[in-house]
């Protein structure tokens, strides 16, 4: 395997990670703690779950330029699954496949040099930052969710998140 490709590996396996401890979390989410949102100018955690199972599949999208209505048709079609906690994990683990797919498609010069540009910005990023923008972007909302979890009482600890 080639440096490009032990790098790759190295990142599928944080995502994986991050779905996999993501995934955790929703099972333990309870019907009444839904509509939770910790201050007027953040989403619910039932919002907050359904933008981080899209984080795989958006962000692919995102990278593959596809524009902004292919993000909210997504988007939507994720939200219509409501509180089945079952299928959204499930988006999360397709985007992580399909996302997978597409960068293990890609030679190691077009995974390093290849860029593109999202629908809002002006600049272009190459294929393996946003590799890396994925990682964080998950990492980012799953923390999110933990610590609105942590506020509701639930008895979870950083242990959870390895």
């Amino acid at each position: 395997m080639s440096q490009v490709g032990e790098l790759k590996q190295m990142l599928f396996e944080e995502l994986e990670l991050i779905v996999r401890t993501s995934s955790n979390l929703i099972r333990n989410i309870s019907d009444e703690h839904w509509d939770y949102r910790p201050a007027d100018n953040m989403r619910t955690l039932l919002e907050l779950v359904h933008h981080l199972v899209s984080v795989p599949a958006t962000d692919l999208l995102i990278m593959q330029e596809k524009p902004e209505a292919d993000i909210r048709k997504l988007e939507g079609a994720i939200a219509a699954d409501g509180q089945d906690k079952e299928k959204l994990i499930a988006w999360m683990e397709s985007g992580l496949e399909d996302l997978r797919s597409y960068m293990n498609s890609l030679e190691d010069d077009a995974f390093l040099h290849k860029k593109t540009r999202p629908f809002y910005l002006e600049h272009g990023s190459a294929q393996a930052k946003w590799l890396i923008e994925v990682v964080t972007h998950a990492q980012h909302h799953r923390a999110q969710m933990f610590n609105y979890l942590k506020a509701q009482g639930y008895d979870i600890s950083m242990f959870d998140l390895y």
